[in-house]
């Protein structure tokens, strides 16, 4: 999870008898977003009058700008909700089969969602069995559709689907770095073992930490693997710019600049969280040139009435600009321990008070993937995880970067689906194998 972009520092409510210092952000993003009401709502209907086929203009250069330039506008000034996850098939061994999802466990800030596939008849086969956690750094779980539509003809997918902590009531308590570690051990737990566990991103270090807690512990319900993809395990290796940035502000201004209560009427009031649309700000403004561009074109396609690239617009952004809220204290725990302290790599970290060794782990192999290209987890970063889990066999371990691709081609997109994937299945199948193999040893 990366910090967020450079901000200015804004306006910070006075601090109160010791009580940190909250800053008024959100408060005033709201009013913002409610000011901007009527005008969105002026916008979409002056869209439909010249779409209207009834309207003369419609057909014109003009009627065509006006209805383009109204859609961009709302656009770029709505805010997104938690998107669908819209996968409803999959084909396995080349049928088309129903997919339902369903939730198999549940607390307050987490669900975990079972992409189950419901065959018309048994497969011969028992395929492997996967529980993808997914970032919890402002965007939905969503962002991983790609990841688990790719992974579901071969594996029974389980994915973490993190709650938007503007939803939930401050009565339900905190959510910090050491409740995700038991969040994930609880789901291993709930899973009754013989999983493999695909961190993606953000989530490789409490994985990491998730399971080197269950070794020390000898937990019967260790994954069989585990599969970091793009995780910040070593920030000190090839820091990127987004790496630097907590070492160089500090803790103290990341308390005081990107903290804030949730406002009324949202259900989380009073909780203290770094808002999503700050985490947005930081997202877009690393490449703003890139989506300036991304939105003129959007204006030039919907004026020539190119369907096609205007409905993929639309999906990538749905997606992209649909942001969640995270707790506060999960956040600065975990900038403060992964991006400034990197207490993993030093042997420093700890979970409830008691130091997470790697070393610890024995029973579960490890597979590291890295992109060449990667600007927010830079090469080397998840590799390391390698030299921390010193007790794990040389031939149960796996490292492989992907050329050619950035941070989210790591886990999404073609090469992820033609080079990326191939190679995370071999090495599940090999596991697998080498698991058959000693049990019948046994």
């Amino acid at each position: 999870m990366p910090p967020i972009g450079e901000f200015g520092r804004p306006p910070s409510l006075p601090d109160h008898e010791g009580a940190p210092v909250v800053s008024p952000m959100y408060w005033m993003y709201e009013l913002g977003q409610a000011s901007l009401t009527p005008a969105r709502a002026f916008a979409d209907a002056t869209r439909l009058m010249f779409q209207s086929p009834l309207n003369p203009f419609t057909t014109t250069e003009f009627g065509k700008s006006v209805a383009a330039s109204c859609e961009v506008f709302e656009r770029t000034t709505r805010r997104y909700g938690k998107p669908e996850w819209r996968i409803d098939r999959t084909d396995v061994n080349g049928v088309s089969t129903p997919v339902e999802v369903r939730t198999v466990w549940e607390k307050p800030f987490c669900k975990l969602l079972h992409f189950r596939r419901k065959f018309l008849r048994p497969l011969r086969e028992t395929q492997p069995r996967v529980l993808i956690v997914a970032p919890m750094s402002g965007h939905y779980a969503t962002l991983l559709r790609g990841t688990v539509e790719a992974f579901l003809p071969n594996h029974e997918v389980y994915v973490t689907d993190w709650v938007d902590a503007r939803m939930v009531p401050v009565a339900m308590g905190r959510f910090d770095l050491d409740d995700y570690v038991d969040y994930v051990i609880e789901m291993l737990h709930a899973l009754g073992g013989h999983v493999h566990v695909v961190g993606v991103c953000q989530p490789s270090v409490p994985v990491l930490a998730a399971v080197s807690v269950m070794e020390a512990r000898h937990d019967p319900f260790v994954p069989a693997s585990m599969i970091l993809m793009g995780g910040p395990i070593d920030t000190r290796r090839n820091p990127t710019a987004v790496n630097t940035l907590a070492a160089e502000k500090g803790m103290d201004w990341f308390r005081n600049n990107v903290i804030s209560k949730v406002p009324f009427p949202h259900p989380g009031f009073m909780r203290d969280v770094y808002p999503g649309f700050l985490q947005l700000t930081g997202f877009v403004s690393m490449n703003f040139e890139r989506h300036l561009e991304a939105h003129r074109k959007l204006f030039d396609n919907l004026v020539k009435g190119d369907g096609d690239l205007v409905e993929k617009h639309r999906e990538f952004y749905d997606e992209y600009l649909a942001v969640m809220d995270l707790t506060a204290e999960f956040y600065l725990q975990t900038v403060d321990e992964v991006f400034v302290k990197h207490a993993l790599p030093k042997g420093e970290l700890k979970h409830r008070d008691a130091l997470v060794d790697p070393s610890k782990i024995r029973r579960v192999a490890l597979m590291t993937v890295e992109g060449e290209n990667d600007d927010i987890s830079g090469i080397g970063q998840t590799e390391a995880a390698h030299d921390l889990c010193t007790s794990i066999p040389a031939e149960r371990k796996v490292h492989y970067m992907q050329k050619g691709v950035g941070h989210y081609g790591v886990f999404n997109g073609s090469r992820f689906r033609a080079e990326i994937l191939p190679r995370i299945s071999d090495f599940i199948a090999s596991v697998e194998a080498a698991g058959e193999t000693s049990a019948a040893a046994e």
